[in-house]
């Protein structure tokens, strides 16, 4: 074990520095000489003035990160001997893990490793992906051996874009190596930024497997509660009402329906069930979850359809407005988001829908969903307006401002409980 390197050695890299990887970057930039690369060369160049456009680190977080800086050279990382991987792991079109950036990632990690080198990986993965196929990538292209001469850990992203309250420091880290001493050093590290503690545990596999389950957890729970809000609606029964009720007693979990995107929850569960479909398991209950989820946007498109019919609205050649893109409230992640679900379903009728968000980037709106956000909504011009994501800005307009979007006999459309039952027409 003679090879590890010591701490005052330690030089890192922490390869993508997006939502995840830019606040581990700033924390150990306090402590250690810290590179954050990237290949997106907008980005670093944006990051070295100080500049975070996901907004998870402020200017000054940055500049008080005394030992960091941001490079998309390769180059810039050769020197490094502590590598962090932080890249995304989406699925494909057929809801399979698609590993290319990991993949990625390894070859160009392989190509700076140095004996007693070490490389931990962040990126949400199903068990068993750290050692069997971002291993062989680093072996393969650093010539070196395994827990030989590299050493590798995993310590799972608990990242949630937007929560100030919950952010890198004050939640506990879990934390594995690829040996024992390998382990306790990878520990010690994390341990210098997470003030909440870290959770060492036996191996890569058991930290990458309860990555994946607390995503799929949250997952299967807000299908539960989207399938009862479905079959409320059927019945006539007010879902939030109801919930409200059920919530007086004192272990009932306080889920939500609503439309599952972003960059885990939503993906997550499709890893663990590749694994599970590879021993030859069919994870019943954990890809039921997924299909009502996938089904919320469909479903609160129809909401919007049938009201409109019910009122005699004609829907071909109609105006609605959607407001909200991103994923989650007050926050300019779009990634993943499930709210394109309700613009596809409503423009395959034949609506002309605008949207607007004031917190998602119109660039990255084109750039990914081919979508062109209305900066600056007409009033009294839509015939529907719909509330698909709870930000703040919506909540205060209230119902009057945001009734002066639609026309005399437009419908509001609440699909987050933004407003009161009495306030909207319709409610998810």
């Amino acid at each position: 074990m003679s090879l590890m390197r010591s701490e005052a050695d330690l030089r890192v890299a922490v390869i993508g520095v997006g939502y995840v990887g830019l606040p581990v970057a700033a924390a150990l930039g306090h402590h250690f000489p810290t590179i954050g690369f990237d290949t997106n060369s907008e980005r670093v160049a944006a990051l070295n003035q100080g500049e975070d456009e996901t907004g998870e680190v402020t200017a000054e977080d940055l500049a008080a990160s005394s030992q960091l800086s941001f490079a998309s050279d390769v180059a810039a990382i050769a020197d490094a001997n502590f590598f962090i991987v932080t890249v995304p792991t989406p699925i494909d079109d057929f809801n399979r893990p698609d590993l290319t950036p990991l993949i990625a990632a390894s070859k160009m990690v392989g190509s700076c490793l140095k004996k007693g080198d070490i490389v931990v990986y962040e990126s949400t993965v199903y068990p068993g992906a750290t050692e069997e196929n971002c291993v062989p990538v680093l072996e393969e292209t650093s010539d070196l051996r395994f827990n030989s001469d590299f050493f590798v850990g995993y310590s799972p992203e608990r990242m949630n874009p937007g929560d100030k309250d919950h952010s890198l420091t004050n939640i506990m880290k879990v934390t594995s190596g690829s040996t024992p001493e390998t382990a306790d050093f990878v520990d010690h590290v994390y341990k210098k930024i997470v003030r909440a503690g870290t959770h060492k545990v036996s191996s890569i596999r058991v930290a990458e497997a309860a990555k994946v389950i607390e995503n799929i957890q949250r997952d299967v729970n807000i299908a539960l509660i989207n399938e009862l809000t479905i079959l409320f609606g059927r019945l006539g029964l007010d879902s939030e009402e109801v919930l409200g009720a059920a919530q007086t007693k004192w272990n009932f979990l306080p889920f939500r329906p609503g439309l599952v995107g972003g960059h885990c929850i939503g993906v997550d569960p499709y890893y663990l069930t590749h694994k599970a479909q590879e021993v030859k398991y069919h994870p019943e209950v954990i890809l039921a979850g997924r299909r009502i989820n996938d089904f919320m946007g469909t479903h609160a498109a129809g909401l919007v359809l049938d009201e409109m019919m019910r009122r005699g609205k004609k829907i071909k050649g109609s105006n609605i407005l959607v407001l909200g893109l991103t994923f989650k409230e007050d926050c300019p992640d779009i990634r993943n988001t499930r709210v394109v679900d309700i613009i596809e379903e409503l423009c395959a009728r034949g609506a002309n829908v605008d949207v607007f968000d004031p917190h998602a980037s119109a660039q990255e709106a084109k750039h990914v969903y081919g979508l062109s956000l209305n900066q600056s909504p007409s009033p009294s011009k839509y015939d529907a307006a719909v509330i698909a994501v709870a930000h703040n800005q919506f909540k205060e307009m209230g119902e009057n401002g945001l009734r002066g979007f639609l026309n005399g006999d437009g419908i509001l459309v609440d699909l987050k409980w933004t407003l009161t039952k009495d306030q909207s027409d319709v409610r998810l």
